[in-house]
């Protein structure tokens, strides 16, 4: 196996070792807007789960314009350089959980990682997001890096470490 199976087993780790992102979307001037939001794996659907309120600005934004990108990135260390933090930017299509079925498949894949949100389950402003991957820019390292397009990042979501 190269170092594609290697960079690609490092993005797997990443995707499902952290569980937040920073995620940006366009207010309605165009600008962007960052916000911090926990995610879940939909490992049948090839996406990424997000639970919103849509007292959020990123929900009427997302609702406005729904390519978004979502930034993950591993932890800082003390004493380490920073330069060289694994990280990968995913440009996505935001789609909102509107029909039964997808709600609560997406409500279990949400609570199998974050099971303490249960009681968040109960508040009706709050919808789940599936974010699809368009595409991707992994920087794996210093002076490792690859862009990956939207099938390569679904492989990846599913893929078993």
């Amino acid at each position: 196996m190269g170092p594609a199976h290697g960079l690609s087993q490092a993005l797997h780790h990443l995707i499902h070792g952290q569980r937040t992102a920073t995620l940006g979307t366009l207010d309605a001037d165009g600008e962007v807007s960052l916000s911090r939001v926990p995610y879940a794996v939909d490992l049948q659907g090839s996406s990424l789960i997000i639970h919103i309120s849509a007292l959020a600005a990123h929900t009427v934004h997302l609702q406005r314009h729904p390519r978004a990108s979502l930034l993950i990135a591993e932890r800082e260390v003390d004493g380490a350089s920073v330069h060289a933090l694994p990280r990968v930017s995913i440009d996505v299509q935001a789609k909102t959980c509107t029909d039964k079925v997808h709600q609560r498949h997406a409500q279990a894949c949400y609570l199998e990682r974050f099971p303490e949100a249960e009681s968040m389950m109960q508040l009706g402003d709050f919808r789940f997001v599936r974010l699809l991957p368009l595409g991707a820019r992994q920087v794996a390292g210093f002076g490792a890096a690859r862009s990956l397009d939207a099938s390569a990042i679904a492989q990846i979501l599913c893929m078993v470490a």
